[in-house]
C-alpha cells in the first residue's frame, strides 16, 4: 500500500491534461473481461473513520475474497478527494473512494466520459466544530474557519452554509469570513493553538476538534439535509476500466456492499479494525473512544443518495467553485441493485 499526501497537488495541472486521453484508453483491452482474465485493480480510499468500509474491507480480506483469484488488488490512501481524482485522471489507480465533490468535479472536467459512480459507502459524519467562545453564527464575521481542502465535500458544504447566513467568502480566503483549506492533522493543532476559530471537518476530526480541542459542534450537517441523509462517501470507477473490465467492478461493488454488512454487524469491531488500519497507514492509531465516537455518528449504506449529490452540484455553483454541470449518466448503478436484490435488501435508485 502506498500513501498520496497533499503535496501531490503540484502536479494537478499536468495530470488534468492527461485525462482525456487516459479516460479512453483502459489500459489496454476495450473488450469485457471474463472470469478468467488476470486483472490488476488499483483502488483507492482515505486512512480516516468515513472510509471505513474500505479499511474494514482490505483488512479482514473480504475484497480479496470477493474478487477472486484471478485479480489482484493494489491500494493506494489519499488526504482528499481532489488527489484522488488526479489518480484516476492520471491513471494511477482504477477505482477510488471519494466524496460527492470531487466526483462532480471528474464528471464536469471529463465531459461525463472518465468517471462512474457505482455505489455510496456512508452518509453523515461531519459537523462545523467551533471553540467555545462561540454559540451562534452571528458571531462569525471576521473569524477564520478551516476545511480539509479547496472545493473538497466539506469546503463546499462550509461555504454554502456560511452563504445562507448572509456571509461571503473567497477561494483566496478573503470575504466576511475567512476560510482556510489545510490538512486535518494541521486543522487540530492550528485549532488547539488559537490560530483558527473552527472548522468543518468530516469524522474522526470533528470529535477530535471536540475532545482534544475543547471545541463543541455548532453544525451538525445532518440537520441541513431532508431526513438527515447526505451522501459522504461514493465509490468510483474509472470508466474505461468499467468497460474493459465490468466482471471485475461487479465483483468490486459485491465486496463494497460486504464489507458494509460487516461494519454495521459490528460496529464496535469494525472502529477497532478500522483504527488499526488507520495506525498501519498513517503510524497513529486514534484514541479508542475516538474511533468508536466517530463511527457512530456516521451511517454506512450502500446507497450513493443520488438527491444530496445533485444538491452538492447546486451548492457548488451557488458559490462559485463550480461551473453548471448535467449530472445525467454519473451514476451505474447497475450492478449494485443486481446484488442488492440477491441479498434481499432494497434497490437504490440514480434519481
Amino acid at each position: 500500500m502506498r500513501h498520496l499526501s497533499r503535496r501531490g497537488t503540484g502536479v494537478a495541472a499536468v495530470l488534468v491534461v492527461a485525462f482525456v486521453a487516459l479516460a479512453g484508453c483502459g489500459g489496454g483491452s476495450s473488450k469485457a473481461s471474463a472470469g478468467t482474465d488476470k486483472v490488476t485493480l488499483r483502488l483507492g480510499y482515505y486512512p480516516n473513520v468515513t472510509h471505513a468500509t474500505a479499511l474494514v474491507g482490505v483488512k479482514d480480506g473480504i475484497y480479496a475474497r470477493d474478487l477472486g483469484a484471478n485479480v489482484t488488488l493494489k491500494t493506494a490512501t489519499f488526504n482528499a478527494g481532489p488527489d484522488a481524482v488526479n489518480a484516476l485522471f492520471s491513471g494511477a489507480i482504477d477505482a477510488t473512494y471519494v466524496g460527492p465533490n470531487p466526483a462532480i468535479n471528474a464528471w464536469q472536467k471529463s465531459k461525463g466520459t472518465a468517471i462512474k459512480i457505482v455505489s455510496g459507502e456512508a452518509s453523515g459524519g461531519a459537523f462545523l466544530v467551533v471553540k467555545a467562545s462561540i454559540t451562534s453564527a452571528t458571531q462569525l464575521k471576521g473569524k477564520k474557519l478551516a476545511s480539509p481542502q479547496l472545493g473538497n465535500t466539506q469546503d463546499v458544504a462550509l461555504r454554502s452554509w456560511l452563504k445562507s447566513q448572509g456571509y461571503t467568502t473567497t477561494p483566496e480566503g478573503g470575504g466576511d469570513v475567512t476560510v482556510v483549506p489545510q490538512d486535518n492533522s494541521l486543522t487540530l493543532q492550528s485549532f488547539q493553538t488559537g490560530a483558527i476559530d473552527g472548522a468543518w471537518v468530516p469524522e474522526p476530526w470533528a470529535t477530535r476538534l471536540v475532545k482534544e480541542g475543547k471545541g463543541h459542534v455548532l453544525v451538525d450537517e445532518r440537520t441541513l439535509w431532508p431526513d438527515g441523509k447526505y451522501v459522504t462517501t461514493l465509490l468510483v470507477v474509472r470508466a474505461a476500466f468499467l468497460q474493459a473490465h465490468p466482471d471485475t467492478v461487479k465483483r468490486l461493488v459485491q465486496a463494497q456492499v460486504d464489507a458494509n454488512d460487516a461494519v454495521n454487524a459490528d460496529p464496535a469491531r469494525a472502529a477497532s479494525i478500522a483504527n488499526e488500519a488507520i495506525g498501519a497507514i498513517t503510524g497513529k492509531t486514534l484514541k479508542p473512544e475516538i474511533a468508536s465516537t466517530a463511527i457512530g455518528n456516521l451511517t454506512f449504506t450502500n446507497d450513493p443518495i443520488a438527491s444530496s449529490l445533485a444538491q452538492s452540484a447546486k451548492n457548488a455553483v451557488a458559490i462559485g467553485l463550480l461551473q453548471p454541470v448535467d449530472l445525467k449518466g454519473i451514476f451505474d448503478l447497475s450492478f449494485l441493485n443486481q446484488i442488492l436484490k440477491a441479498k434481499g435488501q432494497p434497490q437504490v435508485s440514480a434519481t
